[in-house]
């Protein structure tokens, strides 16, 4: 894995040791028994907690028949860039340090505060650089010019693939392909599905998860897709199936059936924004009852994404949401289904051959691993995964 070690405040190391070790298929205990160190110095060395002398450089380079400059080079650190900032509304600008995630997509640098990832995530998921302070009072708007400080190497920051989608396994996704390529990871922006797919055709992300079933063909996301991707060549690639339906509190206290028992006198929904696919998938379903949503209790109460109505539900919040069974699974609660549906992955096709990490996405998909861990966590049909779908309109036969 490439790793930056700090030596200094204007360079540091970067580190190719782990990555061009298991590309040998060497173990940590091989790589030190062969250099002649503890497998504690390799452990160390690999996770960037110890810079090595020369002399272990050198035997570690010898070990791996490389130079030592393929293992350990220097790269700068604390580069300023600038970048389009896309934080989902005001930040003050002159607050120098907000933390923020860089993504290189179609040659424009986008920026978004870490913090946009969720409460839990913002803890885990590292910043690429620090915002710096401009005009004191002055505040910065979606769309406007930022300056970021890097915190990490930018060819490691370029390797990034952005996907914008409701389903948060992909972080998963992430950590396989950091396994299998290093530097490449996954970021993962939650949006439904038109907002995700609305980001994808403003060039915002490299990829959008969508799941949305056509009323009148009960055909899974393609329809939706043609619709709205009248010009450009795109890929489709199915991620996994599952199924959608109403989150309920453990054992169903309030006997919540069908989607018309959302609309009962004491019963209290959290909902998704306009565009999510539960949302469409609500409130399909409101209007084949004649329900209207002003008879909902709670129908404008939103939520943004589908971990987030369940824990609105397994606190007490509200009783009942529409989302995946995975989501449920994951807080206790109980689940009562409406359909199954497909949620696929749709990219720029020229985005395959322009950015590596996005064809090593769908590549680390094809792995039994990842697909038996995704499988685990319950509610995810995988039997379709990596499988690309035809986007180009069905050929219609005269009758």
């Amino acid at each position: 894995m490439t790793r930056s070690i700090p030596t200094g405040p204007s360079e540091s190391i970067e580190n190719r040791l782990r990555q061009m070790r298991e590309a040998q298929g060497l173990s940590q205990a091989d790589m030190a028994a062969q250099a002649g160190v503890t497998r504690q110095a390799i452990y160390a060395i690999e996770a960037g907690d110890y810079l090595p002398t020369t002399g272990v450089a050198l035997r570690l380079a010898g070990a791996l028949r490389c130079r030592v400059e393929e293992l350990f080079s220097l790269s700068d650190s604390g580069e300023l860039v600038e970048g389009t900032f896309l934080g989902g509304g005001a930040v003050p600008s002159s607050r120098a340090g907000l933390r923020v995630k860089v993504a290189s997509v179609g040659g424009r640098v986008l920026v978004r505060p870490v913090a946009t990832l969720g409460t839990v995530l913002n803890f885990t998921v590292p910043a690429d650089g620090l915002m710096v302070g401009s005009s004191p009072g002055q505040s910065l708007r979606e769309g406007g010019r930022v300056r970021v400080r890097l915190l990490r190497d930018r060819r490691s920051i370029e390797a990034e693939v952005t996907v914008a989608g409701c389903d948060p396994s992909i972080f998963l996704a992430g950590e396989y392909l950091r396994r299998r390529q290093g530097a490449a990871t996954v970021v993962g922006w939650t949006m439904g599905s038109g907002a995700a797919l609305q980001a994808l055709l403003h060039g915002e992300v490299h990829a959008a998860g969508v799941h949305v079933v056509d009323d009148k063909t009960g055909e899974h996301n393609l329809p939706f897709l043609r619709r709205h991707l009248r010009k450009g060549a795109y890929t489709v690639v199915t991620f996994a199936a599952w199924e959608q339906g109403l989150l309920v509190a453990p054992g169903n206290p309030k006997g919540i059936r069908t989607v018309a028992d959302v609309s009962r006198k004491g019963v209290t929904l959290v909902n998704r924004e306009e565009g999510a696919g539960a949302r469409l998938l609500l409130d399909r379903r409101l209007a084949v009852r004649g329900i209207k949503p002003a008879q909902v209790s709670g129908y404008r109460r939103l939520a943004s994404s589908h971990l987030e109505v369940a824990r609105r539900i397994a606190e007490g919040q509200a009783d009942v949401g529409v989302g995946v069974r995975s989501a449920a699974t994951l807080l206790g609660l109980s689940f009562v289904p409406l359909q199954e549906e497909r949620y696929d992955l749709v990219m720029p096709t020229a985005y395959l051959s322009t950015h590596p990490g996005l064809s090593m996405l769908l590549d680390t998909m094809t792995t039994g691993a990842f697909r038996k861990e995704i499988e685990s966590l319950g509610g995810y049909d995988v039997r379709e995964m990596g499988m690309r779908r035809d986007l180009r309109e069905p050929i219609r036969r005269e009758q």
